[in-house]
């Protein structure tokens, strides 16, 4: 669709949703066939198929064919493709076929490893569903938000994820996050207001009654009636820009270099062996088609295919480990993470909030403050938090009663992360009590009175100092504390606002305990002992973070509060973030910024929370790591999805990384130090032999063996060492490893030279099959079976066993290659019969080659100190 038919299409959509915002509660009922008590659910049913599911175009599973097509979009195909584009136009066609196979099976693979990647992720997918509050048939429950249609009656709670275009029915103090549209990263407040002016300039986004996919809710309560689903909805014309989606991370930018180090090294040695050969020669045709057959040696065009099998097995590992991956990058970057930030609750604490104190002013326990607490919580209809169900709970628990005959509710202002308290108003016997239970701080801003023994008096500093002490003492003892109060009779009306929270009468301290989990512990020991420094971001006071941090073992000696990382430069934060590992008081942008600033240099930062308040930061960390019992937008934002709430699940979700990319290392490390390898002996051959060393057909032949040898990688074993400490893609630790490593072969394929010349007097143009069959059989043996040397810094088989599989492909691809050269095939190919006496000269030399080998890994890591 071009620019102008797009433009129009969204013009006509939002002249129609203004059009439909505007009516009367009547009208729309009428125009879209529903009423309060929702519609039946063979309506929805209905309704299912005409509109179909409720999802966008970059929500859809990727057809069959696209995700064909996309797997011939890589560099290294395209790079094959023209390679076999010149051979058939210069009529090399065995040459030009090898190359079709050789993408076609790295197309194919791939495609099968990217298809069933996506099924799998789809059936992960739907076990954490995200579900909107919908009514059907008078009763109002849980459905996945694909099934929302037209007409159904939609409810939204503080932390919904809003799943269509809908237009508001009833609003109570609603504000909605709408950013992912526009921008805008202030909260918009949401009403009823059916007499807005419609005008050019004013957009269906502009409307205060219009709420769509794609955003949140931040706080408060509505009614709406659902209007357009799927690909109708604003967010489905944009949907994919308007998805937030994670930046570049660390495994992007690896991989990119990686790719281009590699595609570098085919420019430049492409022209090298051209030239060299041609002018050595004089043939100029047959030293273009050997440049080709190098070039393809060079390229490593089962890479896409390595990666894509590594993440998919990784997902399909830590699925049974209770760690569901949305994002399949993410698992790498779980590998190369050095930095863990947490929310506390729930990942070092236990996620059980006990009440255990309800006190007075000065500290004695006091029935009042319970009951008010109570009715605070019990009536309130936003999302109840552990505290809520904390109180709800102890007090039935405890069989008490509120000493009221009547109890009504009038109002309520609910919680929002500005104020961090919440409101409830109750009409009882005697009076109509405002209820106000909050953060200690913020409630002492809106307290001018105290309530101790039923006598009231004003709040003098002294006082203050006293419940100072009182909330100390509470936070020492690992509590959480809330304050308590109350306004008695602040007027008749029976709607409240923010602006009667204030003269507000302080009754006492609710203390909540959440224990630090007995898992938590040994958990974040073995995350320190594996290279990843645990840091808390929360919230919560400091005083009680810090008790529960000492108690886990996260060094928290010093910590830093919200307003003071406010007060910090971008380079200061930076230094203290570095030695501070205790960040309390947090809103969510802070937490965001904090993560920000380590990313800045140079760490992989994961972060793991199960909060409203914690999607911000999930986003810009490089791994966002949530619980599916997270709020939808929390889970949206999250790109691994724990089962189990515990780092001890995560640990595993780190180690199953680093197995990933060391897997994903060994392809490119084997690849190009043997590519390296084999492009310099051939070079130097060409300089000196008067044939070429190698045909263009056997050189292709020998790549497509050796590439299909590589397919079992991702199942290989990982030394536990390589698991030690985070990943990184260094392509310098690259290119050196190449250099150290590589010229290696080349020195026995030189001796291969020297034997077939001399020995076995292959020095001849006429001679020349013999010597190409030869150095094919030694070339293919060492570049398959160094595999087994490479795969492990440790001594092979003594000290480091390799999977199974990988050492069947290896033997097998060998076996083939003895097949080719031994059997009649051998004719197709210029292959000619080997002297008997060869074979003691081809198990010397491999087995020369592989001690070399050994020896030389083992100086390279005495000298350069690292292991890639």
């Amino acid at each position: 669709m071009n620019k102008k038919n797009l433009l129009a299409r969204k013009s006509n959509k939002d002249q129609e949703l203004k059009k439909l915002a505007i009516l009367s509660d009547r009208d729309l009922f009428l125009n879209l066939r529903t009423s309060l008590q929702g519609l039946s659910e063979e309506d929805a049913q209905s309704r299912l198929e005409e509109y179909g599911p409720n999802e966008v175009s970059a929500q859809k599973p990727t057809p069959g064919i696209l995700l064909l097509l996309q797997a011939f979009n890589d560099p290294f195909v395209y790079v094959l493709a023209l390679l076999a584009l010149v051979s058939l136009l210069t009529n090399d066609l065995e040459a030009a076929l090898v190359m079709v196979i050789m993408i076609l099976a790295s197309v194919v693979i791939t495609f099968i490893q990217e298809y069933r990647s996506q099924k799998a992720s789809i059936a992960l997918k739907e076990m954490i569903e995200n579900t909107a509050a919908v009514t059907r048939n008078g009763e109002t429950k849980e459905i996945p938000m694909d099934e929302v249609v037209p007409g159904d009656i939609l409810t939204l709670a503080t932390g919904d994820m809003i799943p269509a275009d809908a237009v508001l029915i009833w609003t109570k103090d609603l504000f909605v996050n709408q950013s992912s549209l526009t921008g805008e990263s202030m909260p918009v407040e949401k009403f009823i207001a059916k007499d807005q002016q419609l005008t050019e300039e004013l957009t269906a986004l502009d409307l205060t009654n219009l709420v769509f996919m794609g955003t949140d809710v931040l706080s408060g309560q509505g009614k709406a009636i659902i209007l357009k689903t799927g690909q109708k909805t604003f967010f489905g014309d944009i949907a994919k820009n308007a998805t937030s989606k994670r930046g570049k991370t660390t495994f992007d930018i690896g991989l990119s270099k990686v790719s281009k180090l590699l595609l570098q090294m085919v420019m430049v040695l492409f022209p090298l062996v051209f030239l060299l050969n041609g002018l050595t020669k004089g043939d100029w045709s047959s030293a273009f088609f050997f440049a080709i057959a190098v070039a393809v040696g060079l390229t490593p065009e089962m890479l896409p295919m390595i990666v894509s099998s590594n993440l998919a097995k990784g997902a399909l590992t830590l699925s049974k480990h209770k760690v569901i991956v949305k994002e399949l990058a993410s698992i790498q970057n779980l590998g190369s993470m050095d930095v863990l930030c947490t929310d506390k609750t729930g990942t070092i604490t236990e996620d059980r909030v006990v009440l255990v104190q309800h006190l007075d002013p000065l500290g004695n326990e006091n029935e009042q403050v319970l009951n008010l607490a109570f009715m605070n919580s019990a009536y309130q209809t936003g999302w109840k938090n552990l505290m809520d169900i904390a109180v709800i709970n102890y007090f039935e628990t405890q069989n008490r009663h509120l000493p009221y005959q009547k109890v009504q509710k009038i109002d309520e202002i609910p919680f929002d992360f500005s104020r961090r308290r919440l409101t409830v108003v109750m009409k009882t016997d005697e009076h109509q009590l405002m209820i106000t239970k909050g953060a200690v701080e913020e409630m002492a801003a809106v307290c001018k009175y105290v309530e101790v023994n039923g006598e009231i008096s004003e709040l003098t500093p002294k006082i203050r100092q006293q419940l100072q002490a009182v909330n100390e003492k509470m936070n020492r003892q690992g509590m959480r504390v809330i304050t308590v109060a109350v306004r008695r009779d602040a007027h008749d009306d029976a709607i409240y606002s923010t602006e009667d929270e204030q003269d507000m009468v302080l009754v006492g301290f609710m203390g909540f305990l959440d224990p630090a989990k007995a898992s938590a512990k040994p958990a974040i020991r073995s995350l320190h002992q594996h290279g990843v420094v645990v840091k808390v971001l929360t919230g919560d006071n400091a005083i009680v973070a810090q008790k529960v941090c000492q108690d886990v073992g996260i060094p928290a000696e010093n910590y830093l509060l919200g307003n003071q990382v406010d007060a910090l430069s971008d380079e200061e934060l930076y230094q203290a973030a570095e030695t501070t590992n205790l960040f309390a008081k947090l809103n969510p942008m802070q937490k965001a910024r904090i993560i920000e600033s380590l990313q800045s240099k140079g760490h992989t930062v994961g972060f793991m929370g199960d909060g409203i308040n914690d999607a911000p930061a999930l986003r810009k960390a490089d791994v966002g790591i949530s619980v599916d019992t997270a709020a939808d937008i929390t889970k949206d934002a999250s790109s691994i999805i724990l089962l189990e709430k515990s780092l001890g699940v995560l640990e595993n979700g780190v180690l199953e990384g680093r197995r990933v990319f060391s897997n994903m290392m060994k392809y490119i490390k084997i690849t190009i130090s043997s590519n390296f390898g084999n492009v310099f002996s051939i070079l130097v051959a060409s300089a000196f032999l008067p044939f070429l060393p190698m045909l263009s057909i056997q050189l292709l032949l020998q790549n497509l063996i050796y590439d299909i040898a590589q397919l079992t990688i991702p199942w290989d074993n990982v030394d536990e060492e390589e698991l030690q400490m985070p990943t990184k893609w260094e392509t310098k630790g690259l290119l050196k490893f190449t250099i150290c490593i590589g010229p290696i072969s080349s020195i026995f394929d030189i001796v291969t030279f020297l034997v077939m010349w001399f020995t076995f007097g292959a020095n001849t143009v006429a001679a020349q099959n013999l010597f190409q069959t030869g150095w094919f059989m030694i070339g293919l043996t060492t570049q398959t079976l160094v595999v087994l040397m490479v795969r492990t810094k440790k001594i092979p088989f003594i000290q480091s066993r390799p999977a199974p599989q990988v050492l069947i492909s290896l033997l097998l691809a060998v076996a083939v290659g003895g097949l080719v050269v031994l059997t009649p095939i051998a004719d197709q190919f210029d292959f000619v019969h080997l002297p008997s006496e060869y074979w003691l000269w081809y198990i010397l030399i491999v087995v020369a080659y592989m001690i070399a080998t050994q020896f030389g890994k083992m100086i390279y890591i005495k000298i350069a100190k690292e292991w890639i």
